[in-house]
């Protein structure tokens, strides 16, 4: 066998094992340095069988290619391996965090810490990162949720704390 053959061989099947790793461990790298692998084995195939069979090898490569891809879009997503690979579950059960912050608006709690805009409040029992409306609240001061935006959660004081400032409300 000789040199120029084993290099085709080698590289072709170089160039098929790490395009199927790149499956299971994607990022582009192995895939790139698979397709290198098996356009040297169509360069190599110039050398190993001359220039009439290096082109029927490589278009062999080409269609080869061409059905590997359409075979394995076509069956591999009903495989067992797919089913494993890929989110089969909607997200129907999914809880965003930010809809449980949502709940909070219209909550009454108290400050920690001083909100100097931001700080934290507890508001139902739990320690809570807020932010006031450009207001600076001392800690203590009962505040209320006004809005939530995002995993913003936006306080004022709360409305007797401000009557008793003779502020009016």
């Amino acid at each position: 066998m000789s040199n120029a053959l084993q290099n085709y061989i080698m590289l072709l099947v170089l160039g098929v094992l790490l395009l199927g790793a790149e499956v299971f461990l994607p990022g582009g790298v192995l895939g790139v340095i698979g397709a290198a692998c098996l356009v040297g084995a169509g360069i190599a195939g110039f050398y190993a069988f001359g220039p009439q069979w290096g082109v029927i090898s490589v278009l062999a490569l080409v269609i080869a290619a061409g059905v590997g891809i359409a075979l394995w879009i076509r069956f591999f997503p009903r495989t067992i391996l797919a089913k494993k690979l890929a989110l089969s579950k909607s997200g129907a059960d999914f809880k965003s965090y930010p809809d449980e912050l949502r709940a909070l608006i219209g909550r009454k709690g108290t400050a920690i810490t001083a909100l100097r805009p931001s700080g934290i409040a507890r508001i139902d029992n739990r320690r809570v990162d807020v932010v006031t409306d450009a207001d600076w609240i001392e800690e203590g001061t009962p505040v209320v949720v006004i809005a939530v935006e995002g995993v913003r959660i936006l306080v004022q004081r709360d409305a007797p704390e401000a009557r008793t400032e003779g502020r009016p409300s």
